[in-house]
């Protein structure tokens, strides 16, 4: 199923105008009582659906309920719409992510990113959890990821990209967002390393050769989604930055086998330090 994605000839500059369900979903969102304009947003991905940030008069809205939004690939999780106020900010909270594994298609998260950017978002932060190829980046750790590696899975662009939409992903991940993120970090207190992630479709874990080769192509991290929702971000011109938790260490870093349980238990260890750095985040808005 394709998530409102509608190609249309002769487009130069961008992937495509607003879809349907992308300008049905925002008709939504602002006929509840939705903000805007939104300021940023922020994705919460595997593990993470269940992050709550404390808004003013905010405005929750199921995915079921909005036209074109996936149904998440998460055990015990169901996709939602948060939008409010907080540290004088307009803030779009999207928990939970569909993924390519469930949907059968890269681009499932298009629709969602397009509905921001029509409430007028700029600004994109992705926050997910991931497999730790490095070891050092242990389990329940933060990691600003630095640029990413999708060699191994489709391009969600694939059958709409034409002419100049062949994007330089050169600067996909937003050098002042990243900027700010370190500021926010320190100034929370909050330990952030950083490094490079590599996509991979799932629905399986990495096996032990493929995290070697992982780390041979210099991967510190591995995960289901980012990249794809990176590409769609930096193609309909959302500035956009991603920081993954360390959910479990991948296949021949640990002796046990991964498992949903243990990586749903250390991305939830993750939401604390998350929620301290997005708020010192947000009060270094204005400097971006």
């Amino acid at each position: 199923m394709r998530s409102g994605r509608t190609p249309s000839k002769g487009m130069t500059q961008q992937v495509s105008p607003m879809s349907e369900n992308a300008d049905r979903a925002a008709e939504i969102l602002h006929a509840r009582g939705a903000v805007e304009p939104i300021d940023f947003a922020v994705l919460l991905g595997f593990g993470l659906a269940g992050f709550s940030e404390p808004l003013n008069d905010v405005v929750t809205v199921d995915y079921a309920d909005l036209p074109g939004f996936e149904p998440i690939n998460e055990p015990g999780a169901a996709g939602r719409v948060s939008i409010g106020r907080s540290e004088g900010a307009n803030v779009c909270l999207l928990h939970g992510q569909a993924h390519f594994f469930g949907a059968g298609d890269p681009s499932c998260m298009l629709t969602p990113l397009q509905t921001v950017k029509r409430l007028g978002a700029k600004f994109l932060l992705i926050f997910a959890s991931a497999g730790s190829a490095k070891a050092d980046l242990y389990p329940g750790n933060l990691m600003l990821v630095s640029d990413h590696i999708a060699l191994f899975g489709l391009n969600p662009l694939i059958g709409v990209a034409e002419g100049e939409t062949i994007l330089s992903m050169r600067d996909a991940y937003d050098a002042r967002l990243q900027r700010r993120l370190k500021r926010a970090a320190a100034a929370s207190g909050v330990p952030l390393q950083e490094g490079m992630f590599m996509w991979t479709t799932g629905p399986t874990f990495a096996t032990p050769s493929e995290a070697r080769a992982a780390r041979q192509l210099g991967a510190d991290a591995i995960g289901f989604g980012v990249a794809p929702e990176i590409i769609l971000a930096r193609a309909i011109g959302l500035r956009a930055a991603a920081i993954v938790a360390a959910s479990h260490f991948a296949s021949g870093l640990q002796a046990s086998d991964p498992s949903i349980a243990e990586t749903q238990r250390h991305a939830l260890a993750a939401v604390v330090p998350l929620r301290r750095l997005l708020r010192a985040f947000m009060k270094t808005a204005d400097t971006i």
